[in-house]
This record gives structure tokens, sequence and C-alpha cells, in this order.
């Protein structure tokens, strides 16, 4: 009797530790993805912060009061600035 109870609570013991064991893994996994989609979001709220910023600097060149033609050459000016600032983003963010 008392060498059955020990068989089961042996039994129980390695049932115990094998899920442990799986559950200890499926941890492990968990983090990993959760570092995977925070890296995710920091990079997606990195480019909102950019095209805010994009945003913004449009409004500042449509509410500047110049002539048409000043205002084209001012808005060709501002997107060149903003294309060499995508161009360092890339290049530093590699």
């Amino acid at each position: 009797m008392i060498q059955e109870e020990l068989q089961k609570l042996e039994k129980l013991a390695l049932q115990a530790s094998s899920k442990l064991l799986e559950i200890s893994e499926e941890n492990q996994q968990l983090k990993q993805k959760l570092s995977e989609v925070s890296s995710a979001l920091d990079k997606k709220e990195q480019e909102i912060e950019h095209f805010k910023n994009k945003i913004k600097i449009s409004n500042i060149v449509d509410n500047q009061p110049v002539n048409p033609e000043q205002s084209t050459e001012m808005s060709d000016l501002i997107n060149n600035y903003i294309q060499e600032i995508d161009h360092l983003i890339t290049y530093l963010s590699e």
C-alpha cells in the first residue's frame, strides 16, 4: 500500500516536473515574442513621429504668406530637406 502511494507520488512529481519544464519553455517563447512586438511598436512610434514632423513642416509652408513662386520654391526646398533627413534616418537605423 505504501509502495503504491510512493509510486503515485513519484509519477505525479515527474508529471509536475515535465509540466514545469513545458511552462518554462512557453514563458521563454512569450518573452521573446514580447520583445519582438515591443521593438516593432517602438519602430512604428518613431515612424509616426517622423510623419507628424512632416505634417508640421508642410503646415508651416502652407501658412507662410508668400507669392506662389516663392511658395513653390520653399516647398521644394523643404521637401529636399525632408528627403535628406529620411536618408539620414535610414542610414542611422542600419
